[in-house]
């Protein structure tokens, strides 16, 4: 019989909406095979399919953020992503979680809103 309990990373995505889905300006969307928050467009904070944590540290906080217990580089297709970090989940309680958002809120907060991409009109056959 199946687990019942959400999988790690749905758990994560429930505590991030708890804390910040109320925000104004704050958006959810499916991205990089997990569940990213925005701020005005742009990215916050993701939740990774092992139910890691991505956050946006910047560029001028990256080294300082990678000494912090449990953080790292965030790796993409091989290719370090400078200005985010990967959380591992095991270090993820409530107060490090709420700190991880108060960093992200920080270099993301002051930046001005992504424009919408216009949608490609669609070709008639």
């Amino acid at each position: 019989m199946p687990s019942l309990a959400p999988s790690p990373a749905a758990d994560l995505t429930d505590r991030l909406r708890a804390e910040i889905g109320g925000m104004a300006g704050v958006s959810e969307i499916r991205m990089m095979g997990g569940h990213c928050f925005t701020l005005h467009g742009n990215m916050l904070v993701a939740v990774m399919k092992n139910g890691d944590l991505l956050a946006r540290v910047g560029a001028d906080g990256y080294g300082a953020a990678q000494l912090r217990p449990g953080a790292g580089a965030m790796l993409m297709g091989g290719r370090e992503m400078k200005g985010y970090v990967n959380v591992d989940a095991a270090v993820l309680d409530d107060a490090t979680l709420k700190d991880w958002i108060s960093t992200s809120l920080a270099v993301v907060g002051p930046m001005p809103p992504k424009e919408k991409k216009a949608k490609p009109a669609k070709r008639r056959a």
